[in-house]
């Protein structure tokens, strides 16, 4: 696996050319492979009383307590339909492990570096704070999400 540095605003970054992809109502979006610990079904959660909105709960994953972010209500999305039940994509950060919780898990992709572009100016608010560029694919946009960014509820979160 080749390791590669993608020029971002906030300077340069290591990660992979290969990222696990999913889905979040029609967007799809990668974390660098190197970051993804497991993909999970939907787990049983237990609330979070007085918890941010975008924590859906708490995971036990074989004994490790981990944090459920919706990344639809991390993206300001509308709500995912009852019937669909969200899948989990475990990441590790620097605080642990997170769980994201998403509408469909994807496939694992390798990218071409020269297809990375800096995120587009008309992405909302929050996901410009996240997301750290995109890939031109042969049929749509790879949204690459800064995991640490991501599982920071500092950022983007109003009152």
């Amino acid at each position: 696996m080749a390791i590669t540095q993608a020029n971002t605003a906030q300077g340069i970054e290591r990660s992979s050319d290969q990222f696990s992809t999913f889905f979040v109502a029609d967007l799809f979006f990668g974390v660098d492979v190197l970051q993804v610990q497991e993909v999970l079904r939907h787990q049983p959660m237990t609330p979070v009383p007085q918890s941010p909105d975008v924590i859906e709960g708490l995971i036990n994953l074989r004994g490790q307590i981990v944090t459920a972010i919706d990344m639809r209500r991390r993206l300001k999305l509308p709500c995912r339909p009852v019937e669909l039940s969200p899948m989990n994509i475990v990441v590790s950060g620097s605080d642990g492990a997170v769980s994201l919780l998403v509408d469909e898990i994807g496939d694992v992709i390798q990218v071409d570096a020269s297809t990375f572009e800096l995120p587009p100016a008309n992405l909302n608010p929050i996901a410009k704070l996240i997301v750290r560029g995109v890939y031109k694919l042969n049929h749509q946009l790879l949204l690459v999400l800064d995991a640490e960014r991501t599982v920071d509820l500092s950022l983007g979160i109003s009152p």
